[in-house]
């Protein structure tokens, strides 16, 4: 597998929805705002996290195992383009209206793909499965962008390298 570095103008950013209630209330935002790719993106973070225990002995300083625990993925999307589509993907029906009872939260898969212009067919995927946006933050500052930015959570990330 050949090394290449990549910057964020080589990339791409997808949504993706599975079958399902989660999945078709993330649906109806993507086809109503076209989503595919999520265009004016200024930066993504992806962070996974591994809750690493320590075993300590009795009369050790140093740790005799390190055991494995809970793996958290979790992230942001900072966009200047506000139009409404990420705070939709975050309240799913209660976007629009008050409901009266519960009602499903969107999910879906976010795809991050970067190709390297020079390398044509070597590409670097992240997918990011089951996301659900946890936060929506909006800016209008005085002399600068709009922006907006979401942080979400995820069940788990699979990674895809190809080579040409």
């Amino acid at each position: 597998m050949p090394t290449t570095v990549y910057r964020g103008s080589d990339g791409t950013i997808s949504l993706a929805t599975e079958a399902g209630v989660e999945g078709d209330a993330a649906s109806s935002v993507n086809d109503a705002y076209s989503l595919t790719p999520i265009g004016r993106v200024t930066g993504v973070t992806v962070r996974v996290t591994n809750d690493v225990k320590p075993f300590h002995e009795l009369g050790q300083r140093f740790a005799t195992e390190l055991r494995p625990g809970n793996i958290n993925v979790y992230g942001s999307i900072d966009r200047a383009y506000v139009n409404g589509a990420l705070l939709k993907l975050m309240l799913g029906a209660a976007a629009d209206s008050r409901p009266a009872g519960s009602f499903p939260s969107p999910s879906f898969n976010l795809s991050l793909r970067l190709e390297n212009p020079s390398l044509p067919g070597t590409s670097s995927t992240v997918t990011v499965m089951g996301v659900k946006l946890e936060e929506w933050f909006y800016e209008l500052p005085e002399d600068d962008f709009a922006m907006e930015k979401v942080s979400f959570r995820a069940l788990w990330v699979k990674v895809e390298d190809a080579s040409a």
